[in-house]
């Protein structure tokens, strides 16, 4: 009877663990949601264009004093005239589906995509860490971190475009993550008992990367840099092809990797990535009113020789293309809050989405002076410990060449290195949601070699060492060691809560608000 219970026990465990830490998750992220009422930061592009797309299918311009009479609930006083934007329409039409359904003037309809998104994030990092290090309790640490999270927190709460690019990129690299396995299982199996491989074969059925494809495709339907990680781990792809024809004996696996399954490769990714981006333009192509929708009608303006065939619609489409890329690159308008990529790591300049003052009476101050803040800071312990393991984990990758490193470190290079290119360009902290999930990756790399969850290529196998070969195992830590995990992540815990005010707009007194500016950089 004793075994029958400890495996209920460890059945419940099972689920109740994980939906402990998805219901934490979507208690930070949906308490007090509509706090504030109000437009912050650029909620006051986004929110606005949905509606116009929602409502033209084509974002369109505003009356100058539009803020204050769309937040006084004058929503509809949008214009047809075209506005000029340079972001692709997928993030925009899901935010416009939660307005729609709580309406317009409603705060929680303008968030309540993103707060969705936020919270289906914490379960699908579960879920990545799981099949990754082929460990309950490394997936359910990954997504206690990423549950509580201020940056995540934060950008689950505020209707930008970037959390949609987190979500589907992990979504996309989960897809990557399943086909590795199932690429390897049939590989091998295609190749047993020939006697000369020579080249190998090519796969052509693999479901994973077409969902990959598709994921990244909506990825880039939500902003252009998910085209990184599409290159990224289309790169990647072939990297792991050729190292499994390597291990299973093919002779050219070089070559067969690069020339024969490369191409097949390619045709399962990029065609359904293309295809989810111009779908997600629909709105654009079936009505006439978008900006630049009959550039190529205009006199001169349509392309002459061997490109004159192509139908004016899809000219001016590209037109649109080029010209929001020349504006991405060249965006350089000083901001207040704009954060070199170099400091991202070290959250150097976290960007301050709301900030609103008052003194004792006003806006209900109880206090001689009070402060609303909405900071994209995050976690100090979480985010600091992530990025010293991000350094070590090129290290490991270095030293031992361990697949889930490379794997991880993948991740930030398809969503950080890119922006190494644009030093100079207008960009913010708050773009680091895209790779935190890769971050919180290699951060619970790291956790589970300390509890031995992981076996540690950097320990020497002594086969005469019982107590090397049980940590080797992974089978059980040392208490001392799973005593300051525990610990670290309760602090990380308490620093949640107290940086929980400033992360969603609680009022406070302005000396609370002082003690979280650990750096004169926060203010």
């Amino acid at each position: 009877m004793h075994w029958i219970r400890r495996m209920r026990w460890i059945r419940r465990m099972n689920w109740g663990a994980p939906l402990a830490v998805v219901l934490l998750a979507a208690g930070l992220r949906l308490w007090n949601l509509g706090v504030p009422h109000a437009l912050v930061f650029d909620e006051t592009f986004y929110v606005k264009d949905a509606w116009s797309l929602f409502n033209n299918g084509y974002e369109s311009t505003w009356p100058a004093d539009a803020n204050v009479l769309f937040e006084a609930g004058q929503t509809d006083i949008f214009t047809a005239d075209p506005s000029f934007v340079v972001h692709p329409p997928l993030g925009k039409w899901l935010i416009a589906l939660g307005m729609n359904l709580l309406g317009p003037g409603n705060p929680w309809g303008w968030r309540l995509a993103t707060v969705v998104v936020g919270v289906l994030a914490v379960i699908l990092i579960m879920l990545v860490a799981r099949k990754l290090f082929q460990s309950r309790l490394l997936g359910l640490i990954a997504g206690f971190l990423l549950a509580i999270d201020g940056h995540a927190i934060v950008m689950s709460r505020v209707a930008l475009l970037d959390n949609f690019v987190m979500f589907f990129a992990l979504l996309g690299v989960g897809a990557v993550l399943m086909d590795r396995q199932w690429h390897s299982t049939r590989l091998a199996g295609r190749l047993a008992g020939l006697v000369d491989p020579g080249w190998g074969p090519t796969l052509w059925w693999r479901p994973w990367l077409l969902a990959a494809g598709l994921a990244f495709g909506l990825t880039s339907s939500v902003k252009w840099s998910g085209i990184y990680f599409l290159a990224a781990f289309g790169v990647y792809l072939v990297v792991v092809d050729a190292l499994a024809r390597r291990r299973n004996g093919v002779t050219f696996w070089a070559s067969a990797a690069i020339l024969k399954q490369a191409p097949a490769t390619f045709l399962l990714l990029v065609p359904v990535a293309a295809s989810t981006f111009l779908v997600s333009w629909t709105g654009w192509f079936v009505t006439r009113g978008g900006y630049y929708r009959e550039w190529a009608d205009s006199t001169g303006a349509a392309w002459t020789g061997p490109l004159a065939w192509v139908p004016h619609t899809l000219q001016s489409f590209w037109h649109y293309q080029a010209a929001a890329y020349t504006y991405h690159v060249g965006l350089a308008t000083p901001h207040p809050y704009q954060a070199n990529p170099l400091t991202w790591l070290f959250m150097i300049r976290p960007t301050s989405m709301y900030y609103r003052g008052s003194s004792q009476g006003e806006f209900g101050c109880q206090f001689q002076s009070c402060s609303e803040a909405i900071t994209s800071v995050g976690n100090p312990l979480i985010w600091w410990a992530a990025t010293a393991a991000l350094f070590y984990l090129v290290y490991r990758l270095a030293r031992y060449r361990e697949w889930r490193v490379g794997f991880i470190l993948m991740g930030m290079v398809a969503g950080y290195l890119p922006w190494l290119m644009y030093l100079n360009r207008t960009v913010f902290q708050f773009y680091t949601i895209a790779f935190e999930p890769y971050l919180l990756l290699g951060l619970t790399f790291v956790l589970g070699l300390l509890l031995g969850r992981i076996p540690d290529q950097a320990r020497p196998r002594r086969r005469h060492s019982a107590h090397s070969q049980v940590h080797h195992s992974g089978t059980k830590p040392r208490v001392g060691t799973l005593a300051a995990v525990t610990v670290g992540l309760g602090i990380a815990l308490v620093l949640t809560a107290f940086f929980f005010p400033v992360w969603t707009g609680m009022q406070t007194p302005f000396v609370f608000w002082q003690l979280h500016i650990w750096m004169p950089s926060w203010r």
